[in-house]
């Protein structure tokens, strides 16, 4: 679930316009949000359940975590499936077909920037 906004803001009608105009500023916008782009490689790398995820990426609240799957499932870029060991209320998250292929391309984006905007900055 998308954190609800008001649609006659401003941000709200910009971020409506950019998106239509195209696709990429969606998913620009999604992975923008604080903590997306690192509970997406943590699943690439088995990082499957909750509280492995929250393990891994100590900061990040409850509630956001929670959050950030929710989303990353609302785009098919995991998926969400019931734990078979019998333990209840047990889920586990692995990447989709369409994640693993998002995931590599972040991940030619982050030795781009590794090469590339590093030397901007020094």
């Amino acid at each position: 679930m998308t954190e609800e906004r008001k649609i006659t803001s401003t941000n709200y009608l910009n971020q409506t316009y950019l998106e239509e105009k195209c696709t990429l500023n969606e998913l620009i916008n999604i992975l923008s949000k604080r903590w997306t782009t690192d509970v997406l490689f943590e699943i690439e790398e088995g990082n499957d359940r909750f509280s492995s995820l929250k393990k891994s990426i100590d900061l990040i609240s409850d509630n956001v975590l929670a959050n950030r799957l929710k989303l990353l499932e609302q785009y098919k870029l995991i998926k969400k499936t019931k734990d078979d060991s019998g333990t209840t209320g047990k889920y586990q998250y692995f990447l989709t077909p369409i994640g693993y292929k998002l995931s590599e391309l972040l991940d030619q984006l982050c030795q781009f920037s590794d090469s590339h905007m590093n030397s901007n900055f020094t």
